[in-house]
């Protein structure tokens, strides 16, 4: 199996695993809890959760731009520590604000906002650091076992939250997220292995990031044949995720009259699907090769998407289809993006990889906030049934731009 393979021997990736694996860990539970405490505690209006979710979601697009630039020009190691400190401070100030009896939707929107930057810079820092430490040949069976503690943290992460905010009440929840992001910080910083600051290419100053440079990444991906599809691809597909990231949970809780416990249960199966996702890569890969592999799984998770506007209209059997979309979409999305990711690492050029990296960043960014905040006005104007329509079938429309790409074509 790819989980049991010779990084278990390199003792910096595994460093690296388990950070990541307490990030994760922190970033499933924030997910989770945010939208859950705006709901339960603070009687958000459908616009006030689509204004928290596009904030949460925008400073990837911001952030990303200058991310990627530090994660070409200075060493990616203490930027993910340095992210991981931010958040947990961040995270902190809810259950602090909460027993001041100062909790509000405002404080709520700057938390997420802040907190997703943070997570960009991390994301995109984490991304470039792997090929140095694994290697290119490391990166397919790294990508996979990174995942399968994604997967975990998906599977366990929202459950957790949900049963905590039962439990203890939704802004106390929150402590344990905080302590997750304590722990990444703490292993980052016992990893051996010390990058040496990067050279500037040829023809490029160490100015602070002028636009061109944020730029160079955008350039390189255009200007590659299997670049270009995959942002598309995630272009389309964050599109259409910006929605469901908005009033999934909404679905849950108001239509389908799911408990915030059992919420987080039917979110969690995604990620023990997601980890069979995880297992499944490598052996899909070399039975089908890469590209019919990357193409049959992103068909199969966005067809997945489609099941969440079926459960609006099947009364109570509506929550199997949340769990077959979640089981079913979540893995083979974890099958496309472990090669995906892994394609673009080792395509991307090394001295631009980090703002190769923080392009597929911003990307995602720029999508998410506009169809979260499009989300919310769509839904008052013509229900949340036809919105969750229209999220599918954008969804559906990834599925050409990468069957007619090169990338279709790849063993």
């Amino acid at each position: 199996m790819a989980l049991f393979r010779g990084l278990w021997k390199h003792r910096d990736f595994m460093r690296l695993w388990a950070a990541q694996t307490g990030s994760a860990f922190g970033s499933r539970i924030t997910r989770t809890a945010l939208p859950m405490i705006a709901i339960l505690t603070l009687k958000a209006s459908p616009d006030e959760l689509a204004v928290l979710a596009a904030l949460g979601l925008a400073p990837a697009f911001f952030v990303g731009l200058f991310a990627g630039h530090w994660a070409d020009r200075a060493r990616r190691w203490p930027l993910m520590i340095g992210a991981d400190v931010i958040r947990a401070v961040l995270i902190l100030s809810i259950p602090v604000a909460a027993w001041l009896g100062g909790l509000s939707m405002p404080q709520l929107c700057v938390v997420a906002a802040l907190v997703g930057a943070a997570t960009s810079v991390f994301e995109v820092a984490d991304r470039s650091f792997l090929p140095t430490l694994v290697g290119e040949e490391g990166l397919v069976e790294a990508n996979a076992k990174l995942q399968s503690t994604e997967s975990i943290a998906e599977a366990s992460g929202p459950g957790v939250a949900g049963l905590l905010i039962q439990a203890l009440g939704a802004p106390l929840a929150v402590v344990a997220d905080a302590l997750t992001y304590v722990w990444s910080a703490v292993t980052l910083g016992s990893i051996r292995t010390r990058e040496v600051r990067p050279e500037a290419p040829p023809g490029e100053t160490d100015e602070a990031a002028r636009p061109s440079t944020w730029l160079s990444g955008f350039r390189a991906v255009f200007a590659d044949p299997v670049l270009r599809p995959l942002m598309t691809v995630e272009a389309v597909i964050y599109l259409a995720f910006g929605f469901f990231a908005t009033f999934y949970v909404l679905v849950a809780l108001r239509y389908l009259h799911l408990s915030p416990g059992a919420t987080g249960l039917v979110i969690s199966l995604g990620g023990v699907a997601a980890f069979v996702g995880s297992l499944l890569a490598e052996p899909m890969a070399r039975r089908l090769g890469t590209g019919p592999t990357l193409v049959i799984s992103l068909a199969l998770a966005m067809g997945a998407a489609l099941l969440i506007a079926v459960s609006l209209m099947v009364g109570r059997w509506g929550v199997v289809c949340l769990i077959g979309q979640q089981l079913i979409g979540d893995t083979f999305l974890s099958v496309y993006m472990i090669h995906a990711v892994s394609l673009r690492q080792k395509t991307a050029p090394p001295e631009v990889i980090g703002r190769v990296n923080a392009a597929f960043q911003v990307c995602v960014g720029l999508m998410l906030p506009i169809s979260a905040l499009a989300a919310g006005p769509l839904t008052e104007a013509i229900g949340i049934g036809p919105t969750t329509w229209i999220a599918g079938a954008v969804a559906l429309l990834s599925i050409p731009v990468l069957a007619f790409s090169r990338v279709a074509r790849l063993a």
